[in-house]
């Protein structure tokens, strides 16, 4: 996954500490707000003996449970300083644990895990007169965009009997398939990149989703294209097609994360990849990071060196950091790396539980050593 998201977490413009919070704000009972209540005055009550600001506690205040919408399993991570709300984010899942940290760098871990699961994707419910395109970002779970085609729906359905004008209205019927095909292949082709989709889920006829098939290509339209269940017609057809596509999604998630796993082996055979944190903090100093990978069990997460003036660098001591030594800070190393993939252009992936990985960190170069 790309990092953008976090970049305004490292604000230059705001110096520590940084509040980090991750919350299970989970909606699944009639007594939700209660207890998110409570669980934010513990939290709250926590910072203030950590000597966190009351402006900063202010605007915690008003962020905390901003996705009352959203029904079922959830979390929260949010990020403050000196007053200023730095990022908010709405989890998929509760994280591992409910915490808030504060440290010289934001505590981005549960978040990046989060959100590296979630795959930008395009829904589709379609029907031979047109579609319902729907486009997600990483992160949302309302759609960002919402788009509707529909086309002429004159002799949309075949003609049954015979005569000597049944091969007419067939040949009519079916350029009109294709011309609503065309208009909604054109609309993916634009919600695909407007999220920079994954994957495109569609739901509907499945003659209409043939004729879609072969026009894909043309609109230069390459990401895979699952068939789901549902589609339009109504919101049993709707509730189906859902349904049908938060399922597909953990089977997309798991696809990518292989094929992570699939290109840090041949990276690594290639010598284009090393792991341990030393190993990857001396590559991220010279700038040769494409992309990081961090196992999520980072309970023994050591702590490591750091710098304002330099956020490429990651120590094992302030004297490691050579000039910018009066300046460092102490962090956990997990903390660090994020801020240095970041703010470097580096991508992130988890390392799955079957890869061993020293210190359950890695990276993958942008070029040979």
């Amino acid at each position: 996954m790309e990092l953008d998201l976090l970049r305004p977490l490292y604000d230059t413009d705001t110096e520590g500490p940084v509040v980090s919070v991750h919350m299970d704000t989970s909606r699944t009972d009639q007594d939700a707000d209660k207890r998110l209540e409570l669980t934010w005055r513990d939290l709250r009550r926590d910072l203030v003996a950590q000597g966190v600001d009351e402006s900063t506690l202010s605007v915690l205040d008003d962020a905390v449970g901003g996705s009352p919408h959203i029904v079922g399993p959830q979390g929260e991570s949010l990020f403050a300083a000196q007053g200023k709300l730095l990022g908010a984010f709405t989890l998929s899942a509760p994280p591992a644990r409910t915490r808030a940290v504060v440290q010289a760098v934001a505590d981005p871990l549960e978040t990046v895990l989060d959100l590296d699961h979630q795959v930008p994707y395009v829904v589709v419910a379609l029907d031979r007169e047109g579609g319902d395109i729907d486009a997600y970002p990483v992160g949302a779970f309302d759609a960002a965009t919402s788009r509707t085609y529909d086309g002429s729906t004159l002799h949309i359905t075949r003609v049954r009997g015979g005569g000597p004008s049944m091969a007419s209205y067939h040949r009519r019927s079916l350029n009109l398939w294709t011309r609503n095909a065309q208009g909604v292949a054109a609309e993916i082709a634009e919600a695909v990149s407007a999220v920079d989709a994954r994957v495109v889920f569609v739901g509907g006829d499945p003659k209409a989703l043939g004729v879609l098939r072969e026009l894909l290509p043309t609109h230069r339209i390459h990401v895979p294209l699952v068939d789901v269940s549902g589609g339009r017609g109504g919101e049993d057809a709707e509730a189906a097609l859902r349904r049908s596509v938060d399922t597909e999604l953990a089977t997309a998630s798991d696809r990518i994360h292989e094929q992570a796993m699939e290109d840090y082996r041949e990276a690594l055979g290639r010598k284009l990849a090393v792991q341990g944190i030393p190993a990857v903090s001396d590559v991220f100093a010279v700038g040769n990071v494409h992309t990081l990978l961090l196992h999520s069990d980072r309970d023994a997460d050591p702590l490591k060196w750091g710098t304002p003036g330099d956020p490429k660098l990651v120590a094992s001591s302030p004297k490691a950091l050579g000039e910018h030594e009066s300046t460092a800070f102490e962090a956990p190393a997990s903390s660090l790396l994020l801020r240095a993939a970041t703010l470097t252009d580096a991508a992130f992936a988890e390392i799955l539980p079957v890869a061993p990985v020293d210190d359950g960190c890695a990276a993958i170069l942008r070029y040979g050593e």
